[in-house]
């Protein structure tokens, strides 16, 4: 009799596994089941699984649609998502890092910085530049509205834009020269891709031109923003389209939200209404907070505000080198979970004993409950860095930084044992021809200007091989320490004693009070819409290590002279020391 109860029971227990498998099979495919319901009569259906990313539905808990909201998929004149989603890059390699004249004294012009320093507004719009014409053989004129910003008159960074170190052209492009080719490129073509209908942003109705061509100022923001890349910089000063982007970021509906795979922290890819996406990374200790002395680099938070001071900076030293970063305040429940596919990410979802919003998602680091991200009470703040071409159609190549450090909590790595170190690189490709080796010097700045210790790769456009910039992506560990100056960051600089003149002399203009650093950056940086986005401690940081930097400079040229230490790239015909 018991040996019949126990198979009994055995049976009834094998009988509730298979019913709650079946159950669970059934939930996962609802969502299949109801896409395919909504086709249209006399559209064929497709059995191919789309990407979490790609869904721009809500999710997979929630209904399609609200009563009174149009349908993604109705929307009249968009193109096919995957048509534009190969256009974006959300590559999960773990290798990559997204996945660096004269000085005449001009008239006093901080005043106006001063006022943004203290939180006013700067000002009123700037004229964009009429003597700025495209980099790209466009097949029409940018008719996109001059940004948001200050005036001419009263702005320090209208000012320092007018300089003569901040007026120098690129050398003329070629179809070598430019990432995309937007007149002979089928892949940016709408007909190409079997959809006459492109996003248009500008006003409903617009022509072709005469050669029967889609005028460039009918692209997106993003796709502009792609197109404008070339050999020499990632964007172009007066590329109103960058402005645009911005705005864009802070403000696009988003459609769909995705985990990334990889990295340490939990980071989300946004899409949005207008097939653009971007990294999002959430807010996760306030303005004021410091890294604690006793976290290795390796672990400490990455800041969302240091993402989209990084942006600011880049553009401020004429690099141009860092994807544009806005701030953005985000409704967890309306734009993060309900429109997200990710089962994953939605089940970490939870109402905390205050009432408020909170998710973890999956990572590496700081995943779990104890270190969960809650809203006030659903909305949370956050950057979002506009991703770079996919890399189908722009590879790039993820390169070791000769400089990296040994991510290790006893162990040193090679160039912080050895004050001969940059000799052994200087002989290494690509370090031994072209210019790579003063991108690695402006990197550094960049690094030591931020106290970011987290450069452990960079990457470069393939198509341009060697002779390109250095792309300056993950700058989340900046600005984690206002009261200390890393000087291990600098350490390149001062083995190699290098440095281009460009930014010798930009930087000895920053330090001048007429153009102050900590007031530029608390000028652009008053523009972001979660503004103040750095603490004024971090500002003032800036000054006392820019002082550093050129003091570096200056041991160096008493030591080695001027012509062994400054590389002059002002000069059309000049050659690098490397090339000699």
């Amino acid at each position: 009799m018991k040996m019949i109860l126990v198979r009994r029971f055995r049976v009834l227990i094998l009988m509730v596994f298979l019913l709650a498998c079946a159950l669970h099979i059934v939930l996962d495919l609802l969502p299949k089941l109801e896409r395919r319901a909504e086709r249209p009569s006399g559209e064929p259906g497709c059995s191919c699984a789309q990407p979490a990313a790609e869904a721009a539905a809500p999710g997979w808990a929630q209904a399609r649609g609200r009563p009174g909201e149009p349908s993604a998929a109705g929307d009249a004149g968009w193109p096919n998502k995957h048509t534009l989603r190969i256009l974006q890059d959300f590559s999960s390699d773990p290798a990559s890092n997204l996945t660096s004249h004269s000085l005449e004294k001009l008239p006093p012009a901080a005043e106006p910085a001063e006022r943004a320093f203290k939180g006013q507004e700067p000002g009123d719009p700037r004229p964009r530049d009429p003597a700025h014409k495209p980099l790209l053989r466009d097949p029409g004129p940018w008719r996109s509205a001059p940004p948001p910003g200050p005036s001419r008159e009263g702005s320090l960074l209208a000012r320092l834009f007018e300089h003569p170190l901040y007026r120098g052209a690129i050398p003329p492009l070629t179809e070598d020269d430019v990432l995309f080719n937007v007149n002979s490129d089928i892949r940016f073509n709408p007909k190409a891709a079997e959809n006459p209908d492109w996003p248009r942003e500008g006003a409903e109705g617009e022509e072709l031109l005469p050669t029967g061509e889609v005028a460039l100022d009918s692209y997106p923001n993003w796709l502009k923003f792609h197109i404008g890349i070339n050999r020499y910089e990632l964007y172009s000063r007066h590329n109103p389209a960058i402005e645009a982007l911005l705005q864009d970021l802070g403000s696009q509906k988003i459609t769909s939200v995705a985990m990334k795979s990889g990295g340490t922290q939990l980071k989300l890819i946004m899409t949005f209404q207008n097939y653009g996406q971007a990294l999002f990374k959430p807010m996760k200790q306030t303005r004021e907070q410091e890294t604690p002395p006793d976290f290795f680099y390796f672990s400490d938070y990455e800041r969302h505000n240091a993402e989209i001071a990084a942006f600011h900076l880049d553009r401020i030293l004429d690099f141009r080198r860092v994807p544009p970063v806005a701030g953005r305040m985000v409704n967890m429940t309306k734009e993060i979970r309900d429109v997200t596919r990710d089962k994953k990410l939605w089940r970490t979802f939870f109402v905390s004993p205050a009432n408020n919003i909170c998710f973890y998602g999956e990572c590496s680091y700081y995943c779990s409950t104890e270190h969960a991200l809650c809203g006030r009470p659903d909305q949370i703040e956050g950057s979002l860095a506009a991703f770079l071409p996919d890399l189908s159609l722009a590879k790039r190549k993820t390169w070791r930084n000769p400089w990296r450090r040994s991510y290790h909590k006893r162990k040193k790595a090679e160039w912080e044992v050895d004050p001969d170190y940059c000799e052994e690189v200087k002989q290494t490709p690509p370090y031994d021809s072209g210019h790579r080796i003063l991108d690695i010097m402006d990197m550094t700045i960049f690094d030591f200007l931020m106290g970011n210790m987290d450069r452990h790769h960079y990457e470069t456009f393939e198509k341009f091989g060697n002779e390109t910039f250095i792309i300056h992506l993950d700058n989340g560990r900046g600005f984690g320490k206002y009261a200390h100056d890393e000087l291990s960051i600098l350490v390149p600089l001062q083995q190699c004693c290098r440095i281009r003149k460009s930014t010798y002399l930009r930087l000895q203009l920053l330090a001048k009070d007429e153009y102050k650093l900590s007031l530029l950056m608390a000028e652009s940086l008053q523009r972001d819409r979660v503004a103040p986005v750095l603490f004024r401690l971090h500002l003032e940081a800036l000054d006392r290590r820019l002082r550093i930097v050129l003091q570096a400079v200056r041991d160096c040229v008493e030591r080695d002279g001027l012509r062994g230490v400054v590389e002059d790239d002002l000069d059309p015909g000049h050659r690098t020391s490397t090339e000699r």
